[in-house]
């Protein structure tokens, strides 16, 4: 199976120009395919838009100094270009799993910038890693490559901090779980409990988006196009950075545990988008990364060779005791524990839903129904 590995380097003042060019030649290819796709009534292929904004384009005076960098990354922007109208027309068509694909849009000088080199266009050289008319860069190398890579793109991001991204091919160690499932509620001041009776609290955000929100309104405050306003967007850039950094450096290490522990896992689909609508909670849902956990668990879970479950996310799982399977209906977001009527054993509301949880998802719950119906609570007549 394919992998990706990441590496972050630091090119010279020189290098910086030359991919500096690179990543604009790649960026008014893919905006000057897409503006030919909006204009016709049915949209070209890929070899004729090469021919046309690559080829036919080095031609003309306005766009000569697309010859200046390598042709490889230029044709393979235009063929990223036709994989996300291919994406966007699958997601329309109900073809494509996950969320909805948007159509393409085009790249600004501002967002976060990309170039994909094939095997033609870069080589290993030792500790270097030679780019095609850009010269030799030196990546930090925090792990060896398994394999061979089939290719390599170029990252720089909005905080001005260039990546190498390795495509290879990898062949992982099967390791035997130590339990056999686990069922995990995601929530927001602890990020997940599990039906083991663990919990992962989640890192704290807070003095880091007090800083961007400062910064975001001194932002507001400067004319475009400044110096200093340029200054402040990269200073902001930089805090995002920091804090995705420390989440997926945190959901990466929860997922790999819980996925080499465990040989069934098992999530609720949660209605992200809907709960984001609500104002007081909004931030805070959307700094834990609760999709993204789930990618992860899900792409481990096929690398290691485990099961992964999703759950309806219709299930009663913290409505329901699960010792008895006795339902008691819906509580507030403020009780955090809660007493069963019936057998009378008291339970965390989180760690109670995460056991129904992975009782729904291998298959064992109870029949609360049956339970409701034997159980029934009367009301006394008064005399």
């Amino acid at each position: 199976m394919k992998a990706r590995y990441q590496f972050r380097f630091y090119p010279t003042n020189q290098q910086q120009q030359s991919l500096s060019r690179l990543f604009g030649c790649v960026r008014v290819v893919w905006n000057d395919a897409l503006a030919l796709c909006k204009q016709s009534e049915k949209k070209p292929k890929s070899a004729e838009l090469q021919k046309i904004v690559i080829t036919q384009a080095k031609q003309t005076e306005e766009r000569a100094w697309l010859s200046e960098v390598s042709s490889i990354p230029l044709q393979q922007s235009v063929a990223d270009l036709e994989t996300a109208f291919k994406n966007f027309f699958e997601s329309c068509k109900g073809k494509r799993k996950g969320r909805k694909v948007g159509y393409p849009r085009f790249k600004k000088r501002t967002n976060s910038q990309s170039a994909r080199l094939t095997r033609n266009g870069f080589s290993i050289k030792g500790d270097g890693v030679y780019l095609a008319k850009i010269g030799v860069v030196q990546p930090i190398w925090s792990r060896q490559l398994p394999s061979d890579p089939s290719s390599a793109t170029i990252i720089k991001d909005c905080a001005n901090r260039y990546f190498l991204s390795f495509v290879v091919e990898i062949n992982p160690d099967i390791v035997e779980a130590k339990n056999h499932s686990i069922g995990i509620d995601l929530g927001i001041k602890t990020f997940a409990v599990m039906s083991d009776g663990t919990s992962a609290q989640s890192p704290s955000y807070k003095q880091l988006d007090r800083k961007i929100r400062k910064l975001q309104r001194k932002l507001a405050r400067q004319p475009k196009d400044s110096k200093r306003r340029n200054k402040t967007r990269i200073q902001i850039a930089k805090l995002h950075n920091q804090i995705a950094d420390t989440r997926k450096d945190f959901l990466h290490k929860l997922s790999t545990k819980i996925v080499n522990d465990n040989q069934v896992i098992v999530l609720e689909d949660l209605n992200v988008f809907g709960m984001v609508k609500n104002r007081k909670l909004s931030r805070a849902i959307s700094q834990q990364g609760w999709y993204e956990f789930r990618a992860l668990c899900e792409a481990k879970s096929e690398k290691f060779g485990r099961e992964f479950r999703v759950i309806s996310r219709w299930e009663p799982t913290s409505q329901i005791c699960s010792d008895c399977g006795f339902r008691w209906g819906k509580l507030d977001l403020k009780i955090r524990s809660v007493q069963c009527l019936n057998c009378g054993t008291e339970h965390d509301r989180d760690e109670n839903a995460a056991k129904n949880i992975n009782k729904v998802g291998i298959g064992h719950f109870h029949d609360y129904k049956r339970t409701q119906r034997e159980d029934k609570t009367t009301c006394g007549t008064s005399r």
